[in-house]
């Protein structure tokens, strides 16, 4: 007699022997999982046949790109990194006067002062008394000039960095005096300029060996925002107290106009040096 159980999975089947003795049962059993294992096996014997087969004889070549190519993408990145630097940390800018003499050699005939001005500090701060600063001169300071657009600016600027070109006329470098709210006159009777009634303790004027004599000016306050500046070459420079138009207020500079900070005179290399921030009003400190 035979038996046989069928379902999705599994068949068994028991047949008794022949002859006389106990029935010992024979089965087969098939399952899902028999034919999974089956399956892994032909899968792996595959994944190996395909791990050692050999890899293609012939290579295709990245092409190398011309020396000009990359020669313009090196000069694209330099000039890139160029610009972001100068309009958001520093710029080297050239002091084409004597206004600033000695303290910065601006005159005829000698090697005029390249100096480095950074951006950063004044992102934080407004400028104090004894600061040199660079501005974009207002109206009445560039005769209604106005700047140059930002290309043309900065190719003027490179340019004149290694003398190709003239420096922009809208730039101005000069001594912060006094802030907003201060008031100036000239002068106490030892020629000295005074801010709030005090007079003023100024180490670097630079008199050309003559007396210590100022031009007088008329006693002015200086309007909130502004800033009042002047030359270290106190008789040969054309600051605020010339600019005053149409009032003496209007003399003074607003710091929204304000470039940066000069720090550093980058050249001549034998005039490198940091720039003195003495403030005048305290003594220097």
């Amino acid at each position: 007699m035979s038996h046989r159980v069928n379902d999705d999975s599994s068949t068994w089947e028991t047949t008794p022997p022949s002859g006389d003795g106990p029935a010992e049962p024979t089965s087969r059993f098939s399952t899902s999982a028999s034919r999974a294992s089956s399956y892994e096996d032909r899968s792996s014997r595959s994944s190996a046949y395909e791990e050692e087969a050999p890899e293609p004889r012939f290579r295709k070549k990245k092409k190398k790109q011309p020396f000009w190519k990359e020669l313009l993408v090196i000069f694209s990145v330099a000039l890139l990194l160029t610009v972001v630097i100068q309009t958001f940390v520093a710029r080297v800018f050239v002091i084409p006067s004597a206004s600033m003499e000695t303290t910065l050699h601006g005159c005829t005939g000698c090697v005029n002062d390249k100096v480095l001005v950074e951006k950063i500090t004044y992102l934080f701060n407004d400028p104090r008394p004894g600061d040199v600063i660079v501005f974009r001169g207002p109206p009445n300071w560039t005769g209604g000039q106005e700047p140059p657009n930002f290309v043309v600016g900065t190719l003027q600027d490179l340019g004149s960095m290694v003398n190709l070109s003239e420096p922009s006329g809208t730039d101005f470098i000069k001594r912060v005096i006094a802030v907003g709210g201060q008031t100036v006159e000239c002068c106490d009777d030892q020629g000295r300029v005074m801010v709030d009634g005090k007079p003023l303790d100024e180490p670097y004027l630079n008199f050309g060996g003559g007396p210590r004599q100022q031009e007088a000016f008329e006693k002015v306050t200086v309007p909130a925002g502004k800033l009042w500046v002047m030359g270290d070459n106190r008789n040969n420079s054309s600051d605020s107290r010339k600019h005053g138009d149409p009032t003496p207020a209007d003399g003074a500079i607003p710091i929204s106009n304000v470039v940066g900070k000069a720090r550093v005179i980058v050249i001549p290399v034998g005039r490198w040096g940091t720039i003195s921030d003495y403030n005048p009003q305290t003594g220097g400190k």
